[in-house]
């Protein structure tokens, strides 16, 4: 959707620096997509080992550094 006749051809400064980026570097993307699948796409949660692991938690007390006695 145009807003505007007059800036029909206008490119802000972050489109030209990241047409630049991608320019220089044409792996970039595939770089980005390979980051987000490490850190970002997880496979989903079984809910039976969640609720084992919350299970099997050790409690931790309230003032860690105050010993016991």
């Amino acid at each position: 959707m145009k807003f505007s006749k007059h800036n029909s051809h206008y490119e802000s400064d972050i489109t030209r620096f990241l047409k630049d980026l991608k320019q220089k570097d044409p792996a970039l993307e595939e770089k980005q997509r390979t980051g987000r699948a490490i850190f970002w796409d997880k496979s989903p949660i079984n809910l039976d080992e969640r609720k084992r692991a919350e299970e099997s938690r050790v409690r931790q007390q309230p003032y860690v550094y105050q010993t016991k006695g």
